[in-house]
């Protein structure tokens, strides 16, 4: 007996499929309807589309939108997105305390790229005080030994 995957579910992980082999006015099709009720995984990839005009026309204030729900609802992946939106001024005003905030949330939930990130905010005084130690913790914490 087989069990299939049907409604939400099959759209759900069309939509990604087509993300993830590039096909993005198919991704936006299948995904938007379930960004729109508030499904995470389909709201980060949106926000990836909107943000880079894959699929659409760029959209920095869906982009942004779709971002932080998607951090909202607590997907570690978007809130390291969020961050660099806040490191970076993109769709958002640059904010480097609400940047670390993301990354840190992120990187509480073990993602390394957002410990690493947060090491090269203190190692070159991005955003932070320049602090060579919190930097090396911070590196140590993402796995690297040699900082």
């Amino acid at each position: 007996m087989t069990s299939t995957i049907d409604g939400p579910d099959m759209e759900l992980s069309s939509g990604i499929a087509a993300f993830e082999s590039k096909q993005f006015t198919t991704a936006t099709r299948m995904l938007a309807p379930l960004a729109e009720q508030g499904n995470a995984e389909a709201q980060y990839r949106m926000a990836i589309m909107a943000q880079n005009g894959l699929g659409m026309v760029e959209n920095q204030l869906l982009a942004y939108r779709y971002m932080k729900e998607a951090a909202e609802a607590g997907m570690g992946l978007a809130q390291h997105g969020l961050g660099f939106m806040f490191m970076q001024g993109e769709c958002v005003e640059q904010n480097a305390a609400k940047a670390l905030e993301w990354f840190s949330r992120a990187a509480d939930q073990g993602l390394q790229g957002a410990m690493t990130t947060i090491g090269m905010m203190y190692r070159e005084g991005n955003g932070v005080e320049r602090d060579e130690e919190k930097a090396r913790e911070w590196f140590r914490k993402a796995g690297f030994d040699d900082f």
